[in-house]
């Protein structure tokens, strides 16, 4: 059985929709995205050359990274443009009563997984 640990990160209002914010949480930078129906969450560097993912322009269910252009897929991590294996970490996210919360025991399971 999968123990979860959620913690409350901020109000829901606080990120507007199809934009992106920065959090620390348990020594990890992540960036929470608001897709307008829904909360996602994931490392905020991009692996080409840790761009702020947050930053970037929300398209769809990804974010395009604001320094080269690579584009993530926010609910997988993984990287879409270009086509590589390099993805980054997700964390489970929800709201309850207006609050975004974030599983962080997702984070001690998940490294960041780079092409060689």
């Amino acid at each position: 059985m999968t123990s979860h640990q959620w913690i409350r990160i901020t109000d829901a209002a606080n990120i507007p929709a199809r934009q992106g914010r920065a959090v620390t949480v348990s020594g990890r930078e992540l960036a929470i995205f608001n897709l307008g129906d829904r909360f996602v969450a994931i490392e905020n560097s991009c692996p080409h050359r840790g761009g702020p993912l947050c930053d970037g322009i929300v398209t769809g269910t990804s974010v395009v990274c604001p320094l080269h252009g690579w584009k993530v897929d926010l609910d997988s991590g993984a990287v879409e443009r270009p086509t590589l294996a390099d993805c980054v970490a997700t964390v489970p996210a929800r709201v309850e009563d207006g609050i975004i919360l974030l599983d962080v025991s997702a984070l001690a399971a998940q490294q960041r997984v780079t092409a060689a």
